[in-house]
């Protein structure tokens, strides 16, 4: 898994949830979670945060591995 809207839509398929039910037990809109799922670029951190707090998660600082590394 790359990225955040990839495991936004593994967590919400095992949860059986469709997106319209994620975004209101989310407090998003339905765009939101559209927008997320599909890895739109801009997306507001506060909101990204909401809807992974729901499978028990949150955003922070990951290390880049550089080849130098």
């Amino acid at each position: 898994m790359n990225n955040i809207g990839e495991f936004v839509k593994n967590k919400r398929k095992k949860a059986n949830l469709t997106q319209p039910e994620l975004a209101e037990r989310a407090g998003v809109g339905l765009r939101f979670i559209r927008e997320l799922e599909s890895n739109k670029e801009t997306l507001r951190l506060d909101k990204v945060d909401q809807v992974l707090k729901l499978f028990g998660h949150t955003l922070g600082p990951v290390p880049i591995k550089r080849e130098d590394d």
